[in-house]
């Protein structure tokens, strides 16, 4: 006889679903919790580049290129305008202080000249002539002087005679009073006469001063027009090598305008141009060094330009011995410019990656070496061979250093 038999709950189907079930679970745990969301990326190692964090002596110093130029390089610019008639010299030669190399014309300066000498000329003339006046006025200032002292002592005899008679009651009154105001009016006009010869002497002397320092004036005036006149013949004012004149006979030149430059070759100077990064660290006094024919010759900064073109300055470097032999002017070489003292510091190998992420983050390579993952850092200074590492990374670890422009924004790389 059959029986019933009890229902199972677990039935094959149910353990199927169960165990499905908490796969799925487990599968959505596992995403959720501990699995890796970050964007990755597959490279391939052989085309990057991966260098390690040390610890070491961190050079601030960075490379620049110097130019060789003359220690001294003088203007020549135009003292007096005119056109060129001769040109004595070309760009390139060697000349001697003193030496002529062009030779100007212009009307205007030589009329002036003339017209200044011609005045000057003029005033000479004139002081002659009141001098010879004064003199003549002089003579017959005095001849005058003399009758009136004449006409004096015998009004005097005459009233000093009616003076007795008049006391002897030998004349009238009226004789007596006469031969008085004869002699005072003599003694008045004396007195009235020396004043007028004294006011006209000084007068005299006043306008022979006056008509001296015009012609002073006038004179150095000429001797101006004149030297104005010297200045259209140009010569070299030092001794060295012509380096550069654009000027042709015949060309027209300014007061003032720039017609060439001569180079003191008696010594050499490097002009150095700078990325304006560094702008607040260059300053005069700061020292350097390049290698020429197998030696080390050191350098210093003497001089900073203030202004910048295409993103650099330019500053002067002179020898702190005797400059090499063998320089020539317009070379150029590369230069170890020391911007600060060596230190320990945390050293990250120059690299692309800088481009790319302005040293503010790189890849970071893990301890397996399967992947490197993206880490913020911070860097200090900079040379051509390290950056100062400041925070992020320790000693020791790798970093990716090549180019990160094929990576996107993905956080991991796997090799």
């Amino acid at each position: 006889m059959d029986r019933v038999l009890p229902k199972r709950f677990w039935t094959s189907q149910r353990i199927a679903i169960a165990v499905g079930g908490l796969a799925v679970v487990g599968l959505l745990a596992y995403n959720f919790l501990w699995a890796d969301h970050r964007s990755k990326l597959n490279v391939e190692k052989d085309k990057i580049t991966i260098s390690t964090v040390s610890t070491g002596t961190f050079d601030d110093f960075i490379v620049v290129t110097g130019v060789v130029q003359p220690l001294k390089t003088i203007r020549l610019d135009a003292i007096a305008g005119g056109y060129v008639t001769e040109k004595l010299v070309e760009g390139g030669a060697m000349v001697k202080q003193g030496q002529v190399l062009l030779r100007l014309e212009n009307q205007n300066l030589r009329l002036n000249f003339l017209q200044s000498e011609t005045e000057a000329n003029r005033l000479v003339n004139d002081l002659q002539n009141t001098r010879q006046r004064l003199r003549v006025e002089r003579y017959t200032l005095q001849k005058t002087l003399s009758d009136l002292d004449f006409q004096l002592d015998k009004a005097k005899d005459a009233f000093d005679r009616q003076s007795k008679l008049y006391k002897d009651k030998a004349i009238p009154e009226q004789d007596y009073l006469t031969a008085k105001r004869d002699y005072d009016r003599l003694v008045e006009q004396r007195k009235i006469e020396v004043e007028s010869q004294k006011y006209q002497q000084e007068n005299s002397l006043i306008q022979i001063k006056q008509l001296e320092e015009t012609l002073a004036r006038t004179q150095k005036n000429v001797a101006l027009w004149q030297q104005t006149l010297n200045n259209l013949v140009v010569k070299a004012p030092v001794s060295g090598q012509l380096s550069s004149i654009d000027i042709e006979v015949g060309s027209n030149i300014n007061q003032g305008q720039n017609i060439g430059q001569i180079d003191d070759l008696n010594g050499f100077k490097m002009r150095v141009g700078v990325d304006e990064h560094y702008n607040n660290r260059i300053f005069a006094g700061l020292n350097g060094s390049f290698e020429y024919n197998g030696a080390n010759h050191p350098l210093q900064i003497t001089r900073v330009y203030p202004e910048s073109r295409n993103g650099r300055i330019d500053v002067d470097m002179i020898f702190m011995k005797a400059a090499p032999e063998g320089l020539k002017r317009g070379q150029s070489t590369p230069i170890q410019l020391e911007l600060g003292k060596a230190s320990k510091a945390t050293l990250l190998p120059v690299g692309g990656f800088f481009s790319d992420t302005g040293g503010n983050w790189v890849y970071v390579v893990d301890k397996l070496g399967n992947r490197a993952v993206k880490r913020n850092i911070t860097l200090g200074r900079k040379n051509p061979e390290y950056f100062e590492v400041l925070t992020g990374l320790e000693p020791g670890e790798q970093v990716i250093t090549s180019s990160y422009e094929n990576f996107g924004d993905n956080e991991v790389l796997e090799f």
